[in-house]
C-alpha cells in the first residue's frame, strides 16, 4: 500500500463521545426522548455524511429532507407510517428512509443507530453530475481497485 493509499483510510468509532441533539419540540408525541449525535465522516461536497444517533424512550415524529439509511446498533424501536404498520427493529436490522418520508418513532427505553445520510440535490444537479462523471470516466483513465463484486461503477 502507498503512502497515498494510507493516507486515504480513517478510523471511526460508534462508541464516539455524544453530544445532544434535540428532536424537534413540536415533533415529540409523547415522553420526553433525549437525542444525541455525533458526526463520524462527512463528504468533501457536503451531501453526505455518517453519524452514530441514540435516544432516550418517547414517541415522536420524524419528518425527513434527507435520504437516509440506518442500522441499528443496540436497542430497539417501532417505526410506523401511514402506509406500514408498527414494526419493531433492533440490532442489525437496516432501515430506509427516503426524502419527504415521515415516521413515527416509538423508542421504549433506548436506541442507538448508524445513519448514513444524503441531500438530495435538484433532479438537474443530479443530471448534470452523472454527465459529468460519465465524461471523466470515458477521459481519464481509471485506477485498477479491489471490489467485493457487490457493486459496480
Amino acid at each position: 500500500m502507498s503512502e497515498i493509499d494510507r493516507d486515504l483510510i480513517r478510523n471511526a468509532k460508534t462508541t464516539s463521545e455524544l453530544k445532544l441533539s434535540p428532536i424537534e419540540p413540536s415533533w415529540i408525541i409523547e415522553g420526553n426522548p433525549i437525542a444525541q449525535a455525533s458526526l463520524i465522516s462527512k463528504s468533501s461536497d457536503g451531501l453526505s455524511w455518517t453519524m452514530v444517533w441514540e435516544c432516550s424512550g418517547g414517541k415522536f415524529h420524524w419528518y425527513y429532507d434527507i435520504d437516509e439509511s440506518i442500522l441499528v446498533l443496540e436497542g430497539s424501536v417501532v417505526i410506523e407510517s401511514d402506509t406500514i404498520p408498527p414494526t419493531r427493529y433492533g440490532p442489525g436490522d437496516i432501515i430506509i428512509f427516503r426524502n419527504d418520508d415521515h415516521a413515527r418513532w416509538h423508542v421504549e427505553r433506548r436506541v442507538r443507530k448508524l445513519a448514513f445520510c444524503r441531500k438530495v440535490p435538484p433532479v438537474w444537479i443530479g443530471f448534470g453530475l452523472r454527465a459529468l462523471s460519465k465524461i471523466k470516466r470515458t477521459i481519464m483513465p481509471s485506477r485498477k481497485r479491489s471490489t467485493l463484486g457487490l457493486m459496480s461503477s
